[in-house]
C-alpha cells in the first residue's frame, strides 16, 4: 500500500467525519419538543449532497485514502438509517412509511451481509455506482418528504418529485444489491486464498 492510500487526515475523510457528527443534531433537529423539520430537511440534504463533494475532492486532488473507501459509506449507511428512522416516527403518509421499511430492509441487508462476508475471511468489496447513485436519490427524495410535510403550500410538488426520486433509488439501491452478490463471491475466495497464502509463508 502507497503512503497516500495510507492517509487518514484527507479533507474527505474530515467530511465523513463531520457528516457522522451531524447525525445527532438532525435527529434532534427533528425530536426536539418544537421540532424544526425544514431546518432538518436542509441539513439531511446538505449531508446527502456532501457525499459527492468529498468524492469529487478525493478524485480530482489525490486524496484518496484507503480509510475512506470504508468511512465514506459507512456515512452513507448511518445517515440514510438514521434519517428513514426518524422519519417514521413523524407519522408522515403510509406511502411514505412504506418507502422507509424498503429502505431500511435493504440497509439491513447490506449491513448483515458485510458482516458475514467479514467473518468469513473475505476482502473488502468497492461501493458500486448504482449504489452511490441509489444514496443520492434517497438523500434527495426523505428532504422532500420532510418539506411536504412541513409547508402545506408547496406539499403537493415535494410529494410529487420526492416520489420520483425514491422510487428511482430504491430500484437502484436493490440492482446494487444484487451486483454485489457475484462480487461477494469473488472477494470470499480471493479473500481465503490471501488467508491461506499468509498462513503458508508464515
Amino acid at each position: 500500500m502507497g503512503p497516500a492510500r495510507s492517509r487518514v487526515l484527507t479533507i474527505p475523510n474530515l467530511i465523513s467525519v463531520a457528516r457522522l457528527l451531524c447525525v445527532p443534531v438532525f435527529l434532534w433537529m427533528l425530536w426536539e419538543p418544537h421540532p424544526a423539520r425544514r431546518g432538518a430537511a436542509i441539513l439531511l440534504a446538505v449531508l446527502g449532497a456532501t457525499d459527492w463533494v468529498d468524492g469529487w475532492i478525493a478524485r480530482h486532488f489525490d486524496q484518496g485514502s484507503e480509510l475512506g473507501k470504508v468511512l465514506d459509506p459507512t456515512a452513507d449507511r448511518v445517515l440514510l438509517v438514521a434519517a428513514a428512522v426518524g422519519l417514521l416516527g413523524l407519522g408522515l403518509p403510509v406511502g411514505v412509511n412504506v418507502i422507509l421499511w424498503i429502505v431500511l430492509a435493504r440497509e439491513v441487508l447490506i449491513a448483515v451481509a458485510t458482516v458475514g462476508l467479514g467473518l468469513a475471511g473475505a476482502r473488502r468489496i468497492d461501493v458500486v455506482w448504482a449504489g452511490k447513485a441509489g444514496t443520492l436519490a434517497l438523500m434527495v427524495a426523505l428532504p422532500m418528504f420532510l418539506i411536504a410535510d412541513a409547508a402545506e403550500s408547496v406539499r403537493t410538488f415535494f410529494n410529487f418529485t420526492g416520489w420520483g426520486f425514491a422510487i428511482g433509488g430504491i430500484i437502484l439501491g436493490y440492482f446494487a444489491a444484487a451486483k454485489y452478490v457475484p462480487a461477494a463471491r469473488v472477494a470470499l475466495r480471493e479473500g481465503r486464498m490471501a488467508h491461506g497464502a499468509a498462513e503458508v509463508g508464515s
